[in-house]
């Protein structure tokens, strides 16, 4: 069964809470890089699926003309 792909806000939302859960001190550097890793790479995704989503704007917005870079 396929994998249903996790929204833009679930990935804000966990960013979110690896960010709380770094902020804690008492937290062990082994442990504190791992949820870094794993927030860097949520917020990386959540950044591309900005990216399209804002493609996808440009494109509706502008149906005759190609998308920009920025």
């Amino acid at each position: 069964m396929a994998e249903t792909p996790e929204s833009f806000e679930s990935r804000l939302e966990k960013t979110k809470t690896i960010l709380e859960q770094l902020s804690n001190s008492d937290l062990p550097l082994d442990e504190g890089m791992k949820l870094y890793k794993a927030g860097m790479e949520e917020l990386k995704i959540a950044t591309e699926m900005l990216e399209r989503a804002k493609l996808e704007f440009q494109t509706l917005e502008n149906p005759d003309h190609e998308p920009s870079d920025t």
